[in-house]
């Protein structure tokens, strides 16, 4: 072998140090020594609500949780897996649609609609529903329409630019204004 083939390598004392365990067969030995800190831990039981880097959070079933503002607007979106009022699982094609009007499965819908006909209660009802359903169109109409009017028009040319057209005249808003309150009065003419 060539003499500048060897091996020309300072070691460190930890790879001595380490060298000499395995020959011992001394596996558990630490060649080196490490220092930080550990984080004071906490035990929280079920239930528990605390705050931690500026978060809130509780355990639920054993599971870490977040809560923030949209918890129960998460929980209204979420459809369980069984009927709360039959306890049957919610697997039909309708059992969405219905529990997000009712609260309960398309079967549970079904009885009780057809309980409400033998007492002779369903007319009453079924003009309840659409006047809860006409009564939302002409609230989110409203509010399409005021948030439209204070909008700033501006429209993308085929080139690609940004033309600002500015805001609507105070004359055309009132227009708009005074047409769509004889709309919504033309709506809850035909509910009533």
């Amino acid at each position: 072998m060539n003499k500048e083939s060897l091996l020309k390598k300072e070691f460190k004392q930890s790879d001595v140090q380490r060298v000499r365990n395995i020959v011992n067969k001394d596996f558990s030995s630490k060649t080196k020594l490490q220092t930080g800190y550990q984080k004071k831990y906490t035990h929280h039981k079920e239930g528990d609500i605390w705050e931690e880097s500026g978060k809130t959070w509780t355990i639920k079933n054993n599971i870490k949780q977040n809560i923030t503002k949209l918890d129960k607007v998460k929980k209204l979106a979420r459809m369980p897996l069984c009927c709360p009022k039959c306890e049957n699982r919610m697997k039909k094609r309708l059992d969405d649609k219905m529990y997000k009007i009712h609260g309960f499965c398309f079967d549970c819908v079904i009885e009780y609609e057809a309980s409400l006909k033998e007492a002779g209660l369903y007319e009453q009802y079924e003009s309840d529903m659409i006047k809860g359903n006409i009564n939302g169109f002409i609230l989110n109409l409203e509010n399409w329409v005021t948030e439209s009017l204070e909008e700033n028009i501006s429209i993308v040319s085929e080139q690609g630019d940004k033309e600002d057209w500015g805001e609507l005249s105070t004359s055309y808003k009132a227009k708009i204004t005074q047409d769509l309150r004889q709309y919504v009065k033309l709506l809850k003419a035909h509910t009533n």
